[in-house]
């Protein structure tokens, strides 16, 4: 008897200490997760207009111009519907869209993807680049994308590429969005705001720790991930929530997407090789 309740124990406990290892939230409910194929899952970018999501897959070291990268396509069920949609990349990392066009970064160059036929159409080479990562594209078709490698904003405009934005404040900056004629971006330990008309900086939020995805809640809140596997609510006001942390069991919290209508979560696993989506439970 001694010997089953010894056993017994020891499986209880091995469970707890793995429940403990990972962090939810009660403002987050888990509502699927895609098998592990998808390899060195980076980003997520949600197409509203075909209402499916596209997985940047490094498949190989960040990088490694070794051609072994693709693309995914995901529907919001969480079933892959096309692991390998586009190939031929090297590390594709961030991801954005205008009109039909998905724009990809790549190490240091900017991939054009036709949507409708999944064929890469142009590549825009980035001088000087060492490590390029999120995109964020305006209104009128402005590329605007970080390297992290050399702390630089660039845009991509009419084929031309050139430097938005070089600024010893701006520190590994990782994940960018447009907001309000903006570009908001996230380094490694806040967020800044650089407006558009002339290039003006300011400190918006401090202390978050490192950011890799940036999204808005449509709420005056951001979610940020730092890559480690901590994702959190943040905003001008509070100290940064905890959402998420993933971070003890090893599991990554890479570029994120969030779907306002749906407060859909989409976190990019990395390593893990998948994508775990969470409905954001809110008041």
């Amino acid at each position: 008897m001694k010997k089953i309740q010894i056993g017994v124990l020891l499986i209880f406990t091995g469970l707890t200490m793995f429940a403990q290892e990972i962090y939810i939230s009660d403002k987050l409910e888990k509502v699927w997760e895609t098998p592990d194929v998808l390899k060195v899952s980076e980003s997520v970018c949600y197409d509203s207009e075909r209402d499916v999501l596209y997985v940047s897959c490094i498949n190989g070291n960040p990088t490694g111009k070794d051609g072994r990268g693709f693309i995914a396509k995901v529907s919001l069920d969480g079933e892959i519907t096309k692991e390998k949609w586009v190939t031929g990349l090297d590390a594709p990392k961030g991801m954005g869209i205008y009109k039909d066009k998905l724009y990809v970064t790549d190490i240091d160059n900017i991939t054009e993807i036709n949507i409708s036929t999944g064929e890469a159409e142009n590549h825009f080479k980035v001088e000087g680049a060492k490590f390029l990562n999120d995109i964020a594209i305006g209104p009128y078709g402005v590329v605007y994308f970080s390297d992290m490698g050399t702390n630089t904003i660039h845009k991509l405009s009419n084929g031309k590429v050139e430097i938005f934005l070089k600024d010893p404040q701006i520190s590994k900056p990782n994940g960018i969005l447009y907001e309000n004629k903006d570009i908001v971006i996230g380094t490694k330990n806040g967020v800044f705001v650089a407006r558009i008309s002339d290039g003006k900086i300011w400190h918006l939020i401090k202390d978050t720790g490192g950011i890799d995805g940036l999204k808005p809640d449509a709420k005056g809140n951001y979610i940020i991930s730092d890559w480690q596997g901590k994702v959190q609510l943040v905003n001008t006001e509070k100290k940064p929530e905890v959402l998420l942390n993933t971070t003890e069991a090893g599991i990554n919290a890479a570029d994120i997407e969030y779907i306002t209508k749906q407060k859909l979560l989409l976190i990019p696993t990395f390593g893990a090789n998948s994508v775990v989506a969470y409905r954001v439970l809110t008041e």
